[in-house]
């Protein structure tokens, strides 16, 4: 009796063990494959995974090919930014000043967005800030921050996206409530300074579902319309009938993001200018200098930051004082200095790129129709390891063949067709020929 209730003890304390050293086991087979992530990026990296894939033609689960869907996401809206330009003419803001307003509240740091609305608005603020000064080279920023029902401004209204940037990552933090009177208020009186051809813009990243105001928010909606001031709201919680209000009576768009791509999407949307308010749609003469760079060297004051430099800068042609990058402002004369491809990019916008042709798969794979081998722009190969076709675009008025990367670049650098310009400059040389 006593050996077999031994044995037994023995046998369930060898169980045990077992399961001890094979949870242990688990334990370190998941810290290994989980080793260098915390426990939020484990669950974002797992979370969803099922719309990686995606089935083919034979029914087999294949991954997504991401490059093709970033593509038709982007032809989709160059599309209904070309049906909506072309069907009615309209001027827009080339000159634009815009304050972009973050709520830092305690809502911001609600997880839902992974790891948090604040890193993610911080990572989208950064795209969309180097992505509107290269649409908008003659436009300014503002940067201003809602937090404890206090706005403050973070940045001046200025064209150097580093400088806005590095100010805001020095400011991620989230407490208190969010006013968005306050808010208003003070970029209302930041904007009516603006010279009467500058086009008045406010862009809100709002995450509360409230706001803390000491006063009649309405007066002061009212006033920003009567400014001309058009304010556009990117909720990241829920919609708000005062967002939805405010948006309405000044003109702008309001909207709601469902995920980090959602909200990239949407920001991206206000990088091209919009159409000008009908009191501003007027023709303005402004002043502008074309300044000169200066001489690799030459020691001189800049006048921006009010220190000795060697050899960076532009000339001002008027004072002839020294500035450090382009587009500004002089500091001495006030006189607008610029660079002629900050011009020329900012005329692309009212004479846009006309979107390629797509090339059915049809055509792509039938054996009869002659296919070109290389891309026009890059020379790259269109077809893929396995001597398929791959899928290119047609520009409809030279009729060569370009790759997907080659689209993207042509129409976001807001270049010329290549094929359009050789053909140009092939015909001015028979011409000069005869």
């Amino acid at each position: 009796m006593y050996n077999s209730e031994h044995r037994e003890i023995n046998n369930g304390e060898g169980r045990r063990l077992n399961r001890e050293v094979e949870a242990e086991d688990d334990d370190e087979e998941e810290e290994e494959n989980g080793r260098g992530l915390n426990a939020w990026e484990r669950v974002y990296a797992d979370d969803r995974s099922w719309e990686s894939l995606q089935e083919d033609e034979s029914g087999l689960l294949r991954s997504v090919d991401n490059k093709t869907l970033y593509h038709a996401q982007y032809r989709r809206r160059l599309r209904s930014l070309s049906s909506a330009s072309t069907g009615a003419r309209f001027q827009k803001g080339l000159i634009r000043y815009l304050y972009i307003v973050v709520d830092l509240s305690r809502a911001a740091a609600e997880m839902d967005f992974k790891p948090s609305r604040m890193a993610v608005l911080a990572k989208q603020i950064e795209v969309f800030i180097r992505e509107f000064f290269d649409q908008n080279p003659l436009s300014q920023i503002g940067l201003v921050t809602i937090k404890d029902g206090v706005a403050q401004c973070l940045t001046d209204l200025g064209g150097s996206p580093e400088s806005h940037i590095k100010a805001l990552m020095g400011k991620l933090e989230c407490s208190g409530d969010s006013s968005l009177q306050n808010a208003l208020d003070l970029v209302h009186d930041y904007l009516c300074q603006i010279p009467s051809y500058g086009h008045r813009e406010v862009l809100i990243l709002y995450s509360a579902l409230s706001t803390c105001d000491p006063g009649d928010i309405m007066e002061t909606i009212q006033k920003c319309k009567k400014s001309k001031i058009r304010c556009s709201v990117i909720g990241l919680s829920a919609e708000i009938f005062i967002c939805k209000y405010l948006c309405q009576e000044t003109g702008g768009s309001y909207s709601v993001a469902l995920d980090e791509s959602h909200l990239k999407d949407l920001l991206l949307e206000h990088a091209p200018p919009p159409p000008a308010i009908a009191e501003f749609a007027i023709a303005n003469l402004i002043k502008m200098g074309f300044p000169q760079r200066a001489a690799e060297g030459v020691i001189s004051i800049c006048s921006c930051h009010k220190e000795a430099k060697v050899g960076v800068g532009y000339t001002c042609p008027r004072c002839k004082a020294r500035v450090c990058e382009l587009p500004t402002e002089c500091r001495i004369c006030g006189l607008t200095l610029v660079s002629s491809p900050h011009l020329a990019r900012s005329y692309h916008h009212l004479f846009p790129i006309t979107p390629f042709d797509d090339v059915s798969p049809s055509i792509s794979n039938d054996p009869h129709h002659r296919l070109p081998k290389n891309c026009f722009g890059c020379q790259q190969s269109l077809h893929d390891p396995g001597n398929k076709p791959s899928p290119f675009v047609v520009c409809p008025k030279c009729k060569q063949q370009f790759c997907l990367d080659c689209d993207i670049y042509i129409h976001e650098s807001l270049h010329n067709c290549p094929g359009c310009e050789s053909f140009r400059q092939s015909k001015s040389a028979n011409d000069a020929e005869e």
